[in-house]
């Protein structure tokens, strides 16, 4: 198994990109916000005022995105796009055989792959992630999944992930 550091691994990319978008949510985002809400107060009966609830609502979203963003950034490990050199790590996109089926997937947090693409990803966390962390292209491993039933998993392919 891989001897990686504690917290969620990103690229500088994606490290770089998160905190830009912490700064415009807590700076000009939060303002603009709070400046709505302001202006529908003023408008009077706030029980039925929809422009209030939904600035309201989206404030709410717009705090716990930074809360989220504050989280992350706080215990990231900022590492270099991984070498492709087969090994299973933070940072490939993995292509697996389990149960018969293959499956592709992003090894690391979500907030390294692009809004738009559709790639599933999973942590070095989560159960599949750590079990195969540290592997190599061309392994099986016996992986007891959450369920408790107990699978074969082979490493078809490890390559890092481009953005």
């Amino acid at each position: 198994m891989s001897s990686q550091p504690t917290g969620s691994w990103l690229t500088q990319d994606a490290y770089d990109r998160l905190t830009a978008e912490l700064a415009e949510l807590e700076g000009p985002r939060r303002t603009e916000i709070a400046e709505r809400i302001a202006a529908a107060r003023d408008e009077g009966d706030l029980k039925e005022n929809g422009g209030y609830h939904a600035a309201r609502e989206e404030q709410g979203k717009n705090e716990a995105r930074i809360a989220e963003l504050t989280h992350l950034l706080k215990n990231a490990v900022v590492g270099e796009t991984p070498k492709d050199d087969g090994v299973v790590e933070p940072g490939m996109v993995v292509k697996i055989s389990m149960a018969g089926k293959e499956r592709t997937f992003l090894l690391g947090n979500r907030e390294i792959a692009d809004d738009g693409e559709d790639l599933e990803v999973f942590s070095t966390e989560s159960p599949l992630g750590s079990a195969i962390n540290g592997t190599k292209v061309g392994e099986s491993i016996d992986y007891e999944a959450p369920n408790g039933r107990s699978l074969k998993i082979e490493i078809i392919s490890a390559k890092p992930y481009r953005a």
